[in-house]
C-alpha cells in the first residue's frame, strides 16, 4: 500500500544517504515523484519507476521485493469510490490481448526481447547517459496537437473523459505511457532535444517489466518509410528482417515470424523520426498511421508534425507531449560533475565561471544560454571541455569569436569529431584530417541519398543505375581473364606441353572475360538494379544435415530452383560456345573453316555438348543449395559488422561447397557428352574427348562461375566491388573500412539502429556533410 510503500523508500533513501534530490537524478525520476511517493500522495507506484528507484538505492534483494510487494498492495478497508457518471479521470483500460499463436512464435518473441534489451543497454553506454546521471528532460502536454481525450481514454459514448496528467521526466516515460489507455503516444522536441535518448529508456523500462509472452517494444527509423509505395506493416515486417534475419523463418501457416509477431500485437513500435521522412510524405504517413488500431509511440520535431496535423488531422487516439528546455539549475547540477576538480580537494570546476555568467543577466552569455537549452549541444560541450584538459569553457563566453549561437553550435560541432578521436588513445591508426574526411564523405553520400541509414550494403557511393551495371560487368571480366592467364592457361601449358606464349594467353582472358561479363551485367541489369534496385543481405544460413529448421513447400521450392538451374546452364552453354568460336577467332592460331555449313554444325555440337554438360548439373546444384539453406539464428546479425560477416560466411560456404561440385561435374559432364556424341556427329568445333581438357574445363567453369556469382548475386560481392575496393582506391575511405565504422561506433560519432549505423544525431551528419563539399 502507498503509505507502507512511503516509509520504506524514504528510510532506504536515508541509508543510502541520499537527499530526494540526488536519488532523484541518481535513478532519473522527478524529484515531484519521489516526493509523492514518499508522502502517499497520487496513485500507487508503478513497477518501473519503482525498479529503477531500486536499483539507484543498491538495495538488497529481500528489500527490493519488500518494496514491490508495498507498491502493488491496497489497504484492505481502503473505499473504492466510483466516478462521477459524466467524467472518468484515469480510466484503466487492460492491454490487448494476444490471439492464440503457436509456442515457438512466443519463444522468437522473448528471444526477441532479450537481444533488444542487450543492445539498448549497449546504446546507453557508449551515449554515456548515465554519466554521471541522465540529463533531466521534462515534457508538457502539447493539447492543440492531440486528439480529444475521450478517444485517448478509449471512454464510451456519452462519457467525458477528464485530462490526464502526462508531465514528467525521462524516468517517468514508461510510467507515463502505461497511463495512456489508448496506447499512443507522440513526443515532440526540436532537434537535440532529446527524443531519441527517450526512446531507448522507454524500450528499456518497458522491457525491464515485461513478462514472458508480453510485447516486445522495438525502435524504428521511421525516416527510411515511404507511405506511397510500402504500406505500414510491410515496411515493419521488412524491417524486423532486416535488423533480425531470423525472423525471416517460416511460421505455422506460411508467413514469417516476423509477420506473425506484428500481426498478433507482439511488437510495440516505437518509430523514431517522423521528421525525417522524405518532404512532402508527412501527410500521406500520417493517414497512414491514422488506420492503425494497435499502439504505438511516435517521436518528431515540433514543427513538422504540426504541418503534417494541420495538413490532415491529428494522430486519432494519440496524447501528444513536447519536451522542454533545459534550464540554468539543470547545467549547474549536471555539466560540474562531468569535470575536473580545479584544486586537490576543493569542489570549484572549469564551469563555474560559466555557470556564473548564464545566471547573471549583465554577463555576455545569452548566446551560450540558448545553445544549451538542448541535451544534444549539453553533451557536445561535455565532451569537448570536459572530458578535455587542454580547453577551457570559459571561451564559450568569447562574443567576439562566437558572435551568435549558430557559431557556438558549430564549433561544438566541428570540435566533437577531434576530441573523440584524441581523448588519449594510444590505438590511434588514422590521421585525423583522414577521419574527418572519410566520416564527410559518410555523411554527404546519405544526404546525396536521402537516408540516415548507413547499410553496408549500400556505401558504395551514389552511383547511376549504369555506373554499377559497369562496374560488375568490368569487375566479371577481369576475374574471368585473371583465371584464364593465371589459372587455366600455366595448367593447360603444364599439362600438354605446349609453350606458354603471353600474346595468346593475353588475347585469350580478354575475348573469354568479354564473352562471360556481358551476360552477367545483363542479368545484373535486369534481376537487381530494374527490379530490386539492390541486392539485401542474405537471411538464411548453408548447413549439412540439419534437419531441426521448419521448412514448409521445400518440394516445390526445390523443384522451382531446379528448373531454373537447368535454364541457367542452358543459356551457360550457348555462352561457353560463343567464348570457344570468339577465342579461336582472334588467336594467332586460328584455323580456318571455309565450309560455313561444317562450321554451323561444329557450334551445335558444342551447344549441345554444354547443354547437357551444364543444364542438369546447375539445376541439381541449385536444388541442392535450397536443400541446405535453413533460415539464420535470431541471434545472427545483432550488429551491422555481425551481417556482414554473417553473409560473408553464408557466401563463402557456398563457393567452398558447390565450386568444386561444379568443376568436377561439368568436366565429366563434358568428357561423357563430347565421347558419346562424337560418335555420331563427329568432334566438336574446340572441345575434344579429353580427360586433360575436360578437367581443365570443369575447374574454369566452376571458378569462373564462382566468381562472376559473387560480384553479381551476393550482397558481399557488392560490398566488395563498391565499397572494400573502390572506395579505398578513390581514397574516400580506409582500406579497413568495417574497422573504422566500429571505431566511430565506440567513440560515439555512430549509432547502432538495428543492421545499420546512423550518425549520432542529423545535426552531425549535416555539419560533417556541408564540410566535406566545402572541400571539393
Amino acid at each position: 500500500m502507498a503509505g507502507r510503500f512511503g516509509v520504506l523508500l524514504r528510510d532506504a533513501r536515508r541509508r543510502a544517504g541520499l537527499t530526494q534530490e540526488g536519488l532523484a537524478a541518481r535513478a532519473g525520476v522527478g524529484v515531484r515523484t519521489i516526493r509523492r511517493l514518499e508522502t502517499g500522495g497520487g496513485t500507487d507506484p508503478r513497477v518501473g519507476t519503482v525498479t529503477l528507484l531500486a536499483d539507484a538505492l543498491g538495495i538488497t534483494p529481500q528489500e527490493r521485493a519488500d518494496l514491490l510487494a508495498a507498491a502493488d498492495g491496497r489497504q484492505p478497508d481502503e473505499p473504492v469510490e466510483a466516478p462521477p457518471e459524466d467524467t472518468v479521470e484515469t480510466p484503466v483500460v487492460p492491454a490487448p490481448s494476444l490471439v492464440i499463436v503457436p509456442e515457438e512464435v512466443t519463444e522468437a518473441a522473448d528471444h526477441l526481447a532479450t537481444i533488444i534489451a542487450t543492445r539498448l543497454r549497449r546504446e546507453e553506454e557508449l551515449r554515456r547517459v548515465h554519466d554521471p546521471f541522465p540529463l533531466p528532460v521534462r515534457w508538457r502536454i502539447a493539447a492543440d496537437l492531440a486528439d480529444h481525450w475521450d478517444n485517448i481514454c478509449r471512454v464510451p459514448h456519452g462519457v467525458t473523459a477528464a485530462p490526464l496528467d502526462l508531465s514528467g521526466e525521462i524516468g517517468d516515460i514508461a510510467d507515463i505511457y502505461r497511463g495512456i489507455p489508448s496506447r499512443k503516444l507522440v513526443m515532440l522536441g526540436r532537434a537535440g532535444a532529446g527524443k531519441t535518448v527517450l526512446t531507448l529508456r522507454f524500450a528499456l523500462d518497458a522491457l525491464a517489466v515485461r513478462n514472458r509472452g508480453g510485447v516486445v517494444p522495438v525502435i524504428f527509423t521511421i525516416g527510411s518509410w515511404d507511405p506511397t509505395t510500402t504500406p505500414f506493416r510491410t515496411w515493419l515486417v521488412e524491417t524486423l528482417q532486416r535488423d533480425h534475419p531470423g525472423l525471416s523463418a517460416e511460421a505455422p501457416g506460411g508467413s514469417t515470424l516476423a509477420a506473425v509477431l506484428v500481426d498478433t500485437g507482439y511488437i510495440l513500435p516505437i518509430l523514431d523520426g517522423f521528421d525525417e521522412i522524405a518532404e512532402g510524405l508527412h501527410r500521406a504517413a500520417l493517414e497512414a498511421l491514422n488506420s492503425l488500431s494497435g499502439p504505438l509511440f511516435l517521436t518528431s520535431r515540433f514543427d513538422e508534425y504540426e504541418r503534417a496535423v494541420t495538413n490532415v488531422h491529428t494522430l486519432t487516439s494519440a496524447a501528444v507531449v513536447e519536451l522542454t528546455d533545459l534550464g540554468v539549475d539543470d547545467l549547474a547540477g549536471y555539466l560540474p560533475r562531468t569535470a575536473r576538480r580545479v584544486t586537490p580537494g576543493g569542489t570549484a570546476t572549469a564551469w563555474d565561471p560559466v555557470l556564473a555568467a548564464l545566471r547573471d543577466p549583465e554577463a555576455p552569455a545569452a548566446n551560450l544560454a540558448t545553445v544549451l537549452k538542448t541535451p544534444l549541444m549539453v553533451g557536445l560541450a561535455r565532451t569537448v571541455y570536459s572530458d578535455s584538459r587542454d580547453r577551457d569553457p570559459a571561451s564559450l563566453l568569447d562574443t567576439d569569436r562566437f558572435p551568435t549561437a549558430q557559431a557556438l553550435e558549430e564549433h561544438l560541432l566541428d570540435t566533437f569529431v577531434p576530441t573523440v578521436w584524441e581523448a588519449g588513445d594510444v590505438r590511434q591508426r588514422w590521421d585525423l584530417e583522414q577521419v574527418r574526411h572519410w566520416l564527410g564523405f559518410l555523411a554527404d553520400d546519405l544526404d546525396r541519398r536521402e537516408t540516415g541509414d548507413l547499410e553496408w550494403w549500400r556505401m558504395g557511393g551514389s552511383l547511376t543505375r549504369w555506373s554499377r551495371v559497369l562496374l560488375v560487368t568490368a569487375s566479371t571480366w577481369l576475374t574471368t581473364a585473371l583465371v584464364i592467364w593465371f589459372v587455366l592457361s600455366p595448367l593447360n601449358s603444364l599439362s600438354s606441353g605446349l609453350p606458354f606464349r603471353w600474346p595468346v594467353v593475353l588475347v585469350d582472358g580478354l575475348a573469354s572475360g568479354a564473352v562471360i561479363a556481358v551476360p552477367f551485367g545483363l542479368l545484373y541489369s535486369f534481376l537487381v538494379v530494374r527490379k530490386a534496385g539492390s541486392l539485401e543481405p542474405t537471411r538464411v544460413r548453408v548447413r549439412l544435415f540439419d534437419r531441426r529448421a521448419r521448412r514448409p513447400r521445400l518440394r516445390r521450392r526445390i523443384a522451382v530452383r531446379f528448373a531454373a538451374g537447368v535454364a541457367g546452364g542452358v543459356l551457360a552453354a550457348v555462352a561457353v560456345t560463343l567464348v570457344g568460336v570468339f577465342v579461336r577467332a582472334l588467336s594467332p592460331d586460328l584455323v580456318v573453316i571455309d565450309d560455313l555449313g561444317h562450321l554451323l554444325r561444329l557450334i551445335l555440337v558444342d551447344v549441345t555438348v554444354f547443354e547437357l554438360a551444364f543444364g542438369p548439373v546447375c539445376g541439381g546444384l541449385l536444388a541442392l543449395l535450397t536443400l541446405l539453406q535453413v533460415p539464420a539464428n535470431l541471434t545472427t546479425a545483432t550488429s551491422p559488422a555481425d551481417l556482414l560477416a554473417a553473409n560473408r560466411s553464408t557466401v563463402l560456404r557456398v563457393v567452398g561447397l558447390f565450386a568444386p561440385v561444379l568443376a568436377i561435374a561439368i568436366g565429366l559432364g563434358s568428357f561423357g557428352a563430347a565421347a558419346a556424341l562424337e560418335s555420331i556427329t563427329g568432334p566438336s568445333f574446340h572441345l575434344v574427348r579429353s580427360f586433360r581438357v575436360s578437367a581443365l574445363l570443369g575447374l574454369t567453369a566452376g571458378l569462373v562461375t564462382a566468381f562472376a556469382y559473387v560480384i553479381t548475386f551476393t550482397a558481399w560481392g557488392q560490398w566488395l566491388v563498391f565499397t572494400r575496393l573502390r572506395l579505398p582506391l578513390l581514397r574516400k575511405l580506409p582500406w579497413a573500412v568495417t574497422a573504422f565504422l566500429d571505431d566511430a561506433y565506440r567513440r560515439g560519432v555512430l549509432r547502432q539502429s538495428g543492421a545499420v549505423y546512423q550518425f549520432r544525431h542529423a545535426r552531425l551528419q549535416q555539419h560533417l556533410a556541408k564540410a566535406y563539399r566545402a572541400q571539393l
